[in-house]
């Protein structure tokens, strides 16, 4: 550690503050559809996340050696690079979480990392294939199978659930939705603390720090973890709002199913050394729920906003961090005006943020109400099995009073 340099140190601290905005950014993918169906507090599941994140930072470091030693020329790139890469994503994890849309982190970080290493040594410092086949095609593979698998797991749990007594099978899927919901966790922990984990490797390799094809060494296995923990633990309420109301309303049962298949995705990838993002994959779970529960529909406008900055994502990373990476080109003056933009810029975003607070105390308040499109499919669609008869007892009595209103409610 001789070679520990103060630039190094920069980018190490740079590398965890990345990892403390990852962690409250994607505070959702693991509990807002815990949240939103009452299975547990807000404070509590943010909680339960952290401490389960914690515990998956230490499961595998197969995604880390993806980012550290696949995606890029490490021997070609040096410690300015790595700052400049992070420069962009935490940006970009900031203007996201402003406006609400879940985004990925994990996508963020590789756009900055591939922007700053092309504008340092050009297009041959990023590999292809590795881009190809572990980043881009899991992206849009992801969300489909999570989407797909929750789909049919709503249906077949709605199934299973017809004959059931209603609150004792509402009581059973709000247990399995808390233990799906620590299975995201773990799994986030697992696959995405290692991609801080694996971008402080490389800025180790790259600063001499550490032999090349070194794998994380245990004090950045730990210090991811605590860095993503803390920023679990603050809440991206902004973002759990979204993901658990702005994209659909969900029963337990779709909850559940959404949880269960993202973390079976999510874990699958992290052993194969996929960067998967987690959020890709929990929103596709979350809107194949939504359309797996007869009634429930997606609001199309929120999933748009959604879609459109999972595109922007990559390029716009990529093009912050390969400017940061020609102003770092000065010198050392650079990389201070560097290092002083994205403290201003991140304490004007905050400040901004200030201006209409989310909490736990809101979290769980509708973010839009539904457009003309989800109105209409939800007045002509039935409601799902195992609800008729309840809807019937509330129904009738207040026919006898209220005629005209009675059944526009109950739809």
């Amino acid at each position: 550690m001789e070679n520990f340099s103060l630039i190094l140190a920069i980018v190490v601290v740079t590398a965890l503050a990345f990892d403390f905005t990852n962690g409250f950014h994607d505070t959702a993918n693991a509990m807002a559809t815990t949240i939103s169906t009452g299975a547990l507090k807000p404070k509590v599941a943010v909680a339960m996340s952290a401490v389960l994140n914690l515990v998956g930072a230490f499961l595998s470091v197969e995604v880390a050696n993806t980012i550290s030693k696949g995606l890029v020329d490490e021997t070609g790139i040096r410690p300015e690079v790595i700052f400049a890469a992070l420069v962009g994503a935490i940006l970009w994890n900031l203007l996201t979480w402003l406006v609400g849309l879940p985004s990925s982190s994990s996508h963020a970080l590789m756009g900055g990392l591939i922007g700053a290493a092309i504008a340092s040594a050009g297009v041959g410092a990023v590999h292809g294939d590795a881009l190809v086949t572990k980043v881009l095609i899991p992206a849009i593979a992801a969300p489909l199978v999570a989407g797909l698998a929750a789909m049919f797991a709503t249906r077949l749990s709605y199934r299973l659930g017809k004959k059931a007594d209603g609150k004792a099978a509402e009581k059973g899927y709000r247990a399995g939705q808390i233990a799906s919901a620590g299975l995201v966790s773990l799994a986030h922990g697992t696959n995405d603390a290692q991609k801080t984990m694996g971008i402080i490797t490389l800025a180790l390799v790259a600063g001499g720090a550490v032999a090349p094809d070194s794998d994380p060494p245990l004090w950045v296995i730990l210090s991811a973890g605590i860095a993503i923990a803390l920023g679990t633990y603050l809440g991206g309420w902004r973002i759990i709002r979204t993901m658990g109301k702005g994209l659909t309303d969900l029963q337990p049962q779709q909850g559940f199913a959404a949880q269960t298949s993202a973390a079976t995705v999510i874990l699958a990838s992290s052993h194969l050394g996929f960067s998967l993002s987690t959020t890709h994959s929990v929103s596709g779970a979350v809107m194949g729920a939504g359309l797996g529960r007869k009634g429930g529909v997606v609001r199309w406008s929120t999933a748009t906003r959604m879609f459109v900055a999972w595109g922007l994502t990559l390029p716009a990373a990529a093009l912050v961090g390969a400017l940061a990476e020609y102003v770092t080109g000065f010198g050392d003056w650079g990389t201070a005006v560097v290092a002083v933009f994205l403290v201003a810029s991140s304490a004007a975003i905050w400040k901004i943020s200030r201006r209409e607070v989310v909490d736990h105390t809101n979290v769980c308040d509708s973010e839009e109400p539904a457009g003309v499109m989800t109105t209409a499919i939800a007045a002509v669609t039935p409601p799902p099995a195992g609800t008729v008869t309840e809807d019937l007892a509330t129904t009738i009595p207040a026919q006898a009073a209220e005629p005209a209103t009675s059944t526009a409610t109950t739809v």
